[in-house]
């Protein structure tokens, strides 16, 4: 029987996969990319703080007495997580849809390797064979279709540097999510995802804030006039986040990221479908080898 997180975790990377979709449509109407950021928090804030408190008061649980460090895991996961999305929004100037999600995906072998470091979660050796056949896969990505010369300049490129920096950042909020959600002592897994999420949301709601009014002024005007594409930017958010939050909590972040490349399916088929784009014969042939990395780690986890 697969295990509850493994469908928890395939929900979240589809939320996840139309979440960017709408993001990439409000770079491609003209945000900026701190702008197409910020949509996500904007309109999910509120919701996930009402369903927070609604929950809480719901099943008597209340507000939960956290420790010093679950702050410290609250402002290193949000703002890691902003950093990530920013790299992967920047990420579609440079390459197609789907290959841009998968860069991001090198989260998987750095979400074990700082999650060994920071909360000593451990992974098999079965385990870590699958994660570097994907890591593979991404190799064989990098390298972009149209490129000539020798190969390991060709891999060594801008859209490569977006890739690894946000795998990079996203794998250290996974870990940090986890730990801010292990850090409260008491309530159920929900319970527990639910208002670690909601106080993360805030810091990042209040951090883009402040950094579009200094920074990037008309930009959050911007955001209210694409008010139809940033809501369900907002919706997406918010669904796979709750579901990211739930996985973490029962899962350690590296078995959870490898399981949430399956978003790469649904990646290619929305840029087939929506964006139009094709995929060549080298992409697919990295796609294939992440893919079996999933179906490979779904089977010894």
């Amino acid at each position: 029987m697969i295990a509850t997180w493994v469908w928890i975790t395939c929900l979240a990377a589809f939320s996840q996969a139309l979440r960017f979709m709408f993001q990439k449509k409000l770079k491609v109407a003209g945000l900026s990319t701190a702008g197409a950021t910020f949509a996500r928090f904007f309109f999910a804030a509120p919701f996930v703080v009402a369903i927070a408190v609604a929950y809480a008061t719901a099943t008597g649980q209340g507000l939960p007495e956290v420790p010093g460090v679950f702050w410290l895991h609250v402002i290193v996961g949000g703002a890691s997580q902003i950093l990530a999305t920013m790299c992967v929004v920047a990420l579609f100037s440079h390459r197609n849809f789907a290959v841009g999600i998968t860069f991001k995906k090198t989260e998987v072998l750095l979400s074990v390797l700082i999650g060994f470091i920071i909360l000593g979660d451990v992974v098999t050796l079965s385990a870590l064979i699958a994660v570097l056949i994907g890591l593979g896969g991404v190799l064989l990505l990098a390298d972009p279709p149209e490129a000539t010369g020798p190969w390991r300049k060709r891999i060594l490129n801008r859209a490569v540097l977006l890739g690894l920096t946000s795998g990079l950042f996203f794998g250290l909020s996974g870990v940090s999510y986890r730990g801010a959600s292990l850090s409260i002592a008491e309530g159920d897994t929900f319970y527990r995802a639910i208002v670690a999420m909601a106080f993360v949301v805030i810091f990042q709601f209040l951090a883009m804030t402040l950094w579009l009014r200094l920074r990037e002024k008309g930009q959050i005007r911007a955001v209210l006039r694409a008010w139809r594409v940033v809501s369900l930017v907002g919706l997406t958010s918010m669904i796979g986040t709750m579901c990211w939050f739930s996985a973490f909590t029962l899962q350690s972040a590296g078995y959870v990221n490898a399981v949430g490349q399956i978003e790469l399916l649904f990646s290619i088929a929305i840029g087939a479908l929506v964006f139009g784009e094709r995929i060549s014969r080298r992409e697919w042939q990295g796609l294939i080898l992440l893919t079996g990395s999933i179906v490979m780690l779904v089977l010894v986890a």
